[in-house]
């Protein structure tokens, strides 16, 4: 019952969300995340402790060594937190890597991750709530950076 009290005040508050164009890479306007939105933050860090920490980490701090790559030529997972990468890309651009995965982000289907497309676990609401939950963990000035680049989007 809790859950699905949070679940559904968490979507509720997705209306102001773009959507990608179904069954397509193609983006149809932009994805707005919701960091200062407790319900969604809160049902964002559930989502990530489920499917994301194993690789990324309880605490966003990724993996060690994320910037060499393995022995099979793969990149280890990066941090979410301040030291890390993930708030250089706008929200637009972290939906789409965590729905369809890096080889249909970059175009290139032989491109090898161990980054899975969650197009078929979760839904576009799980995550944006994920990566909502990932920004409000930044430090106020990164979060600032952030939405300057959203804006000049």
């Amino acid at each position: 019952m809790k859950r699905a009290l949070i679940l559904g005040a968490a979507g509720a508050g997705f209306a102001a969300v773009g959507y990608f164009v179904m069954g397509s890479n193609q983006p149809a306007q932009a994805v707005t995340l919701q960091a200062e939105n407790p319900m969604v933050v809160l049902q964002g860090s559930q989502i990530y402790q489920n499917n994301c920490a194993s690789c990324h980490g309880a605490n966003l701090e990724g993996q060690p060594n994320w910037r060499q790559r393995d022995a099979e030529g793969r990149l280890p997972a990066p941090p979410h937190n301040e030291d890390g990468h993930t708030w250089h890309h706008d929200s637009l651009t972290l939906f789409g890597l965590t729905k369809y995965g890096v080889a249909a982000l970059i175009n290139d289907p032989s491109y090898q991750s161990n980054m899975p497309a969650y197009e078929d676990i979760l839904t576009d609401e799980e995550i944006i709530a994920v990566l909502s939950y990932i920004k409000s963990t930044w430090p106020e000035e990164i979060k600032a950076m952030h939405d300057e680049m959203e804006r000049q989007r």
